[in-house]
């Protein structure tokens, strides 16, 4: 593994961790300059395509997932780990399918409930564009139903 800091090519591991989806976090040491970094290694499983609204089909792509995802977490408690993990069980959910094909609106719900879960604002902002909440009326529905359950 080639340095981040100096380019040299050799480094030597400090440390390795296992996490639950199958993934490998290793600690490493660079043998020239002494720093240390993280390598982050998992298997690359296919995932289906994601077939969008008006028929069109695009390959899963975790960052623009995750970026969505952000997006409506700005400004709330809601860890990068947290949306890390979230986006890894959706792609471990879509791989465990074995589908070569999945619609979107699966994608999405998966999303919802897991921000349901994370953090109430968030999935409301998701929710207003996801459920083409268009109004206030709409919105506050959907509220009430969060503030009842």
């Amino acid at each position: 593994m080639r340095c981040p800091y100096c380019k040299h090519e050799r480094s030597r591991v400090v440390d390795t961790l296992h996490d639950l989806r199958g993934g490998v976090r290793r600690r490493r040491e660079c043998e020239e300059c002494g720093q240390r970094f993280s390598t982050y290694e998992r298997a690359i499983l296919a995932t289906p395509l994601i077939i969008k609204q008006d028929g069109t089909r695009e390959e899963f792509d975790r960052d623009k997932l995750i970026r969505g995802i952000r997006i409506s977490c700005a400004k709330r408690p809601v860890s990068a780990a947290d949306i890390e993990r979230l986006v890894g069980e959706i792609e471990a959910t879509l791989q465990a399918m074995g589908r070569a094909e999945v619609s979107s609106r699966v994608v999405g719900d998966m999303v919802i409930a897991g921000l349901k879960e994370l953090d109430h604002i968030a999935y409301v902002r998701y929710a207003i564009v996801y459920l083409g909440l268009d109004d206030l009326r709409s919105i506050r529905e959907e509220i009430d139903r969060l503030l009842e359950g």
